[in-house]
């Protein structure tokens, strides 16, 4: 599974990401990247290849020894990016930093936030993605052996009644848990923004998909953006994405 991970990783940044970022990000060249929630490092393996320097911020030990061992010449940090030591620990300000699919997991918005314009310098890149809270699938069922993996919206049922789905469906009995978790840590495009207009940070891209990059790589579907309307998008957009600088 770690060899899946790392190949999926490579996969996606050489046919979307890294042309992402060559389209959009001014001169592009050996820029200092951290990629917070690096896990197998995939994304920063090629970068590194292609002359960046580079550190990878995992807070999965076995993710991040993984990583290392694909690389050992690359950064790689076992840490949390909302812990107050982090930006001490880390001594160095980046010209990009990267979280894709990260911020969903965090508990502690506000420190990572604060953390993140800490680190990054000014006039440096900031890319985000997520799926919203509210999104059909931010619960990230598809973990799930049985037809709840495929049923959006499952996420915002109450425990109890995940829990009972859960026995009769023969599902891992952690599998509601895991469900609620990711409801209660979600973020929504929202709140996210709230944050942006805090630390004055100016939108270089803004998109919101129907049908994300990623789903492209998996599942061999289209890539399909959609009009983010607001308030509705919270419920219909599956993949929230956006390239930011720091004035």
């Amino acid at each position: 599974m770690p060899e899946l991970h790392y190949s999926e990783q490579v996969n996606h940044a050489e046919k979307y990401f890294l042309p992402y970022l060559n389209t959009n990000v001014e001169k592009f060249e050996k820029f200092n990247i951290l990629e917070i929630g690096c896990a197998e490092a995939g994304v920063l393996d090629l970068l590194h290849k292609r002359g960046h320097s580079v550190t990878g911020l995992e807070i999965d030990k076995n993710r991040a020894g993984m990583a290392k061992s694909k690389n050992e010449s690359m950064n790689i940090v076992v840490g949390d990016i909302s812990s107050k030591d982090i930006v001490a620990e880390l001594n160095t300000k980046f010209d990009l930093i990267i979280m894709r699919e990260v911020i969903e997991h965090v508990s502690d918005k506000d420190s990572t936030f604060k953390n993140l314009n800490e680190l990054l310098k000014e006039g440096g890149y900031l890319f985000m993605s997520f799926p919203p809270k509210y999104s059909p699938f931010a619960g990230h069922q598809q973990v799930g052996k049985s037809f709840m993996k495929k049923t959006p919206y499952i996420h915002l049922l109450p425990l109890k009644i995940l829990e009972l789905l859960s026995r009769k469906l023969q599902e891992n009995v952690k599998y509601p848990a895991h469900l609620k978790t990711n409801y209660s840590t979600g973020m929504s495009i929202r709140k996210f923004e709230k944050f942006t207009k805090k630390y004055n940070w100016q939108y270089i891209v803004k998109e919101h998909f129907l049908l994300r990059p990623i789903y492209n790589l998996r599942f061999g579907t289209p890539i399909v953006k959609v009009i983010g309307l607001p308030l509705l998008r919270e419920v219909y957009v599956l993949g929230y994405e956006t390239l930011m600088r720091k004035k």
